[in-house]
């Protein structure tokens, strides 16, 4: 497996400052985070947001072409938990109630395991 360079974390806003958005499918955006240099590039998920059905699924490709390795959110529904599997994105969970730069860091520290399943029901709004 290769090093891992890129961080996406659902976001409530574009900074490592922006609180950590509990919801994957239908969070207001992500910041890829370059673990290397801390730079930020934040991903509008907007779209997504206001899907009726398959919002876990876009966002894990905006994800997935944002170049991020893993994901860190609050809470993964099973179809956008698999959709990221399949695209070799590992999923760190249970990390809102955090700013980006908390959980990034949390990350780096080793302190996010990988999550072996989602951990919300399929379009629970999460």
């Amino acid at each position: 497996m290769s090093a891992v360079k890129k961080v996406a974390v659902t976001s409530e806003g574009p900074t490592l400052e922006s609180r950590v958005d509990a919801r994957f499918g239908r969070a207001g955006g992500f910041a890829v985070v370059d673990l290397e240099t801390m730079e930020v590039e934040y991903v509008d998920n907007g779209g997504s947001q206001s899907m009726a059905q398959g919002a876990g699924i876009q966002a894990a490709e905006n994800v997935a072409n944002a170049g991020a390795q893993v994901l860190l959110s609050g809470y993964v529904g099973p179809k956008a938990f698999a959709a990221l599997q399949a695209a070799g994105i590992g999923v760190g969970q249970d990390v809102d109630g955090l700013t980006v730069g908390e959980a990034v860091e949390k990350y780096k520290r080793g302190e996010v395991p990988m999550a072996a399943s989602a951990n919300a029901q399929a379009g629970g709004n999460k």
